[in-house]
């Protein structure tokens, strides 16, 4: 039988009353890629993440993940994928080292100890582990997100800006981090994020939303020669800016 892509995304829909936030959108994933998932806000972006993680349940199509249809079977490949947001702490009274059991062990890793010991090497934490999360500094903060997203080492990552608020040499180190990990794994990797540039360095194509549509579906250069712009951040705000007049002149 053949492998199923990592990401299979069919006639995906999910309305919230009058409102549609996602309208019937395919796309195809597959491994050792990054995919950035862009748009302004009220795009879908967000609710296209939660549907591939199994969090909301479309109101018709599929998100699958390895095969499995996530709004039914997402138990059976959770193991396999993982997540990481600026905008999501861990415990704060947890050191490093118990947040990362805790999760190590929600995602049934095996030598556990092992890996956190692994993982805090690569990702210079090693000096923290028994350091409460709430005491560190946000490069710190930033750097236990990381291990705990790769403590499971997934093959499906989901990034929701991944260096919001950062400065730019933390960002960079953490860039160049999700870099190795795709390479050196093969993983396939979804990324929303509104740093243009972050998503110029890192994405191998790009999937522009505009309310809960597929705009466009192209690497980030196709994309700039597409809609006739200098570079990324001009065309994502040319289209964010389109789709905010059209929607103050709809009644």
């Amino acid at each position: 039988m053949p492998v199923p892509a990592p990401v299979q995304v069919r006639a995906l829909r999910k309305v919230y009353g009058e409102i549609i936030a996602v309208d019937a959108i395919d796309f195809t994933l597959h491994p050792a890629t990054v995919t950035a998932l862009l748009g302004g806000n009220g795009a879908g972006k967000t609710t296209t993440i939660a549907m591939l993680m199994g969090l909301v349940t479309p109101t018709s199509g599929e998100a699958r993940v390895f095969g499995a249809d996530m709004a039914h079977e997402r138990y059976k490949v959770l193991h396999r994928m993982n997540y990481e947001s600026a905008y999501v702490d861990v415990p704060m009274r947890l050191t490093v080292r118990q947040n990362l059991d805790v999760f190590g062990r929600l995602y049934g890793v095996r030598a556990l100890a092992a890996r956190i010991r692994e993982i805090a090497g690569q990702l210079k934490l090693a000096d923290l582990l028994d350091r409460p999360y709430g005491k560190l500094s946000a490069g710190q903060k930033t750097r236990v997100s990381l291990a705990k997203a790769l403590i499971n080492e997934p093959e499906l990552l989901l990034l929701d800006e991944p260096t919001a608020s950062l400065d730019p040499d933390t960002a960079d180190w953490v860039r160049t981090r999700l870099e190795d990990y795709c390479r050196s794994r093969a993983a396939t990797v979804v990324l929303a994020s509104h740093n243009m540039a972050e998503v110029e360095r890192l994405a191998d194509r790009v999937i522009m939303m505009e309310r809960g549509r597929i705009l466009a579906d192209a690497t980030p250069h196709e994309l700039v020669v597409r809609f006739g712009r200098a570079n990324l951040e001009e065309t994502f705000l040319a289209i964010a800016r389109r789709g905010a007049e059209e929607a103050e002149m709809r009644p």
